[in-house]
């Protein structure tokens, strides 16, 4: 009687309690490359964004609080027993979180406390390396704690009994004082849906109107009461969706935009930041998928070392372009991890 979601978090948690299949994890840190192996996944079925077996853990890129630069992530599947890559459609997501409490105290920066959601980065089929511009980073203390979760999917083979591994990287170097440090503010699509009826279509088909996935995750209330989804049902056939995203990016006055890590369902064709106010495109995603089965075959980021600003007084969207071509409806979500040069942060490095 539990969802496929809730089906996958008792069985894992059984077989690696049982120690039925391997439950640890394997962490090494070589030549500025810190590496996890996860416990092992298994794939008994079909498992849709966010439904997969996962696993987490804390880690530590070193044990002194010296200054690290992350400079980069990756994740790649692999079999459980040669660890020879496997393909990516097993990879639903992997969350890199920190605690912004203890991250910011280091850095005296306590007003930066509780104001975003404390992701660095997420990545997923399609979208598998995360690397930062030359001479951009994330500043971290060595002993800095992340928390990191990997998830398995499976969209195509329903019969299918395979155990396969996440290996996770992460780059960083030694801070030489000439790196510029990258602040990350993640925003993503809410749409709309009525909250006595959440799940009965819009009165207005193809309207910015949603049917949300379910009712308790990725839900919202705006400061009008209205309920917004972050995870909705797209039909078939193309469609778009956007999204205000000015409370999200809390722009004061102007932000250097240089790097965005992208996370999107299958069927998405492309997601933009797009600025209203002067009714411009900052950026395109383009996104290929399979032709012969689900998934994401590649998310095209932003990067860029010279930048592009965004500002206070401006209005921005992110705007996203689906095309359902299977026969069923699918579940869709459409966010950005935008990372920004932070002056500030720049500022108190140098002066130490």
């Amino acid at each position: 009687m539990l969802s496929n979601r809730h089906k996958a978090i008792v069985k894992t948690t059984l077989l690696h309690q049982l120690h039925l299949v391997d439950s640890d994890w394997e962490v090494k840190d070589i030549h500025q490359r810190y590496t996890m192996l996860s416990p092992t996944l298994l794939i008994d079925g079909i498992y849709k964004s966010m439904e997969g077996p996962k696993s987490s853990r804390y880690i530590q890129l070193s044990t002194s609080d010296e200054l690290l630069w992350i400079t980069g992530f990756n994740i790649k599947a692999v079999d459980e027993k040669n660890l020879k890559e496997v393909s990516k459609d097993f990879i639903c997501h992997m969350n890199v979180d920190l605690n912004d409490v203890h991250y910011y105290s280091n850095f005296n920066m306590e007003d930066r406390i509780g104001k975003q959601y404390p992701r660095l980065t997420s990545l997923s089929g399609g979208f598998e390396d995360c690397i930062f511009p030359s001479g951009y980073g994330i500043p971290v203390k060595g002993n800095e704690y992340l928390y990191i979760t990997t998830q398995a999917l499976n969209l195509n083979q329903p019969k299918i009994f395979k155990k396969v591994k996440h290996l996770v990287s992460v780059e960083h170097e030694k801070y030489d004082g000439t790196q510029k440090p990258l602040m990350s503010k993640t925003v993503f699509i809410q749409l709309p849906f009525d909250k006595e009826n959440p799940f009965k279509s819009p009165l207005t088909p193809g309207s910015n109107q949603c049917i949300p996935v379910e009712t308790k995750n990725h839900c919202y209330t705006d400061r009008n009461g209205n309920m917004l989804s972050g995870h909705w049902i797209i039909p078939k056939g193309k469609a778009t969706y956007r999204s205000s995203i000015d409370e999200q990016l809390q722009i004061k006055d102007s932000l250097r935009l240089h790097f965005s890590a992208i996370h999107v369902h299958p069927f998405a064709t492309s997601i933009s930041l797009y600025d209203t106010t002067t009714r411009q495109y900052i950026f395109k995603s383009q996104i290929q998928n399979y032709n012969d089965k689900a998934g994401l075959l590649k998310v095209e980021p932003f990067s860029s070392i010279d930048g592009v600003w965004l500002y206070g007084n401006h209005q921005y969207e992110l705007v996203m372009e689906t095309n359902n071509t299977s026969m069923t409806l699918q579940d869709m979500m459409g966010s950005m991890f935008l990372f920004f040069y932070d002056k500030e942060m720049d500022e108190k490095l140098k002066l130490k």
